[in-house]
């Protein structure tokens, strides 16, 4: 049987008696026919499309999630800058892309089934220009709260970049290789998070002074450098076409609503200790500089792939619950250090609960496949598939609301309490409650979950 891949030469035709011949591509690099299950376009130049599309996709990915972390960054230095905004204020300006960000990603996600992978890698790429942009103008002008939170909110469009992403890499890969690609993809992304954090922090003070509206400008050249590497070298797929039947089948089934809850507890957590960390030791203490809050994202981002490789040996639900129980342990370690205003142990207390967000990060997404199988026969697996990649960005996009709850958690916390223990108490009850849902449903003997390592 013969494949035919068309792009911006003349097309070829790929044939088993004709191995190594590269697919080739048409105007607009769009690729026709891709099947990445047929193994001899695989050898004969798939998996190099692949891999190639990947590539760019994670430093895109990666620029996204650097833009969505930068305001964490810069808010914890605009007294300093001049511009004077309480914590709670600084609590909104962290916590507001997060929130964009989270409902952004599934018209992300869409948005690649309607123009095209490479296509929208260049126009989000493009369109990281605009908080960047925000941020630079709102800080150097010195421009009222109301407006840096206008600002603010722009950085969300770096948040959907990860649903487009996800969804553009699943469609190159075959199901043997899909779950590492996507492993590598969400990886890359998370570390942008830290490396944001460790790099702003000296740009911004080169020099005599405190420059932060460059915490904006340095990107502008990295993302038309994005979106020009995404034009020149990444392909559209005329296979990837949006399943919206898939979408709202995997809305009727409980676990996509089950598994959206438990990925709120740990991506939700990642996502939110990142934004509010910078501010936290800000504002618990003072006298100690925040530079160290760069290491706890990057924690959690190493330790994401190292979460899916534990739960296939020992389960996702294993390993989920086993995250939790970190996180509740950082969470109590936090307390401890606030009432003897230990800044050490409270470094320590948080990169634990980073970690503990990054395994668990890991271990629910393997949860998802693994979950939908169990309930398919071999007739209905292709449906299963279907279902558990909406399941993955249905869970995603909720999961990353976390990133507006948390901060929010802890601004309430301050301003009823004068203080950040209640909220990291209701943390710590939300994630027992979460760990016996995970019990109770995939961990428990006796459940056929439980006897397939879900």
């Amino acid at each position: 049987m013969k494949t035919s891949l068309v792009g911006d030469e003349p097309s070829t035709t790929l044939a088993p008696e004709r191995p190594g011949v590269a697919p080739q591509h048409t105007t607009g690099r769009w690729i026709h026919g891709w099947d990445p299950e047929d193994t001899i376009l695989w050898r004969n130049g798939g998996r190099r499309i692949a891999r190639r599309n990947l590539s760019i996709s994670i430093y895109a990915e990666f620029l996204g999630f650097c833009v969505w972390a930068l305001w964490s960054v810069v808010v914890p230095r605009l007294p300093a800058a001049g511009i004077e905004v309480t914590v709670s204020q600084q609590f909104w300006l962290v916590s507001l892309p997060a929130l964009v960000g989270a409902t952004l990603r599934i018209p992300y996600s869409f948005a690649v089934t309607k123009v095209g992978g490479r296509n929208w890698t260049v126009i989000s790429s493009l369109l990281l220009l605009v908080p960047a942009l925000a941020l630079s103008w709102g800080i150097a002008t010195q421009q009222s709260y109301e407006v840096l939170l206008a600002c603010a909110a722009l950085a969300g469009f770096g948040g959907g970049n990860f649903a487009s992403s996800m969804t553009n890499i699943s469609f190159f890969y075959p199901e043997a290789e899909k779950g590492k690609a996507l492993g590598l993809n969400a990886a890359g992304g998370n570390l942008g998070t830290g490396v944001v954090q460790m790099i702003v922090p000296l740009v911004v003070t080169v020099g005599a002074g405190l420059h932060l509206a460059r915490a904006g400008l340095m990107f502008i050249p990295l993302a038309l450098i994005a979106a020009l590497l995404a034009w020149l070298l990444m392909d559209n797929l005329d296979s990837a076409r949006s399943d919206l039947s898939a979408y709202t089948g995997a809305l009727r089934v409980r676990h996509t609503w089950l598994i959206s809850f438990l990925y709120l507890g740990t991506f939700g957590s990642f996502v939110g200790y990142s934004a509010a960390f910078p501010t936290l030791l800000k504002s618990q203490f003072p006298e100690k500089s925040a530079y160290l809050a760069f290491a706890g994202a990057i924690i959690g981002a190493l330790l994401r792939p190292v979460g899916g490789i534990i739960s296939d040996r020992i389960g996702g639900a294993r390993m989920t619950i086993a995250s939790y129980a970190v996180m509740a342990v950082g969470a109590v370690l936090a307390i401890t250090a606030l009432r003897h205003h230990n800044f050490a142990l409270f470094l320590l207390a948080f990169f634990t609960m980073f970690a503990g967000s990054g395994l668990g990060n890991g271990a629910t997404y393997r949860m998802i496949p693994a979950i939908f199988r169990l309930r398919a026969n071999a007739a209905s697996l292709p449906t299963a598939r279907r279902l558990a990649g909406a399941c993955i960005g249905i869970a995603g996009a909720i999961g990353a609301y976390g990133g507006f709850l948390i901060p929010q958690g802890f601004k309430y916390s301050l301003a009823q309490a004068g203080s950040i223990i209640p909220a990291l108490w209701v943390f710590i009850a939300v994630y027992a409650v979460m760990a016996a849902a995970t019990w109770f449903a995939y961990a428990r003997s006796g459940t056929a979950a439980q006897a397939a390592q879900v």
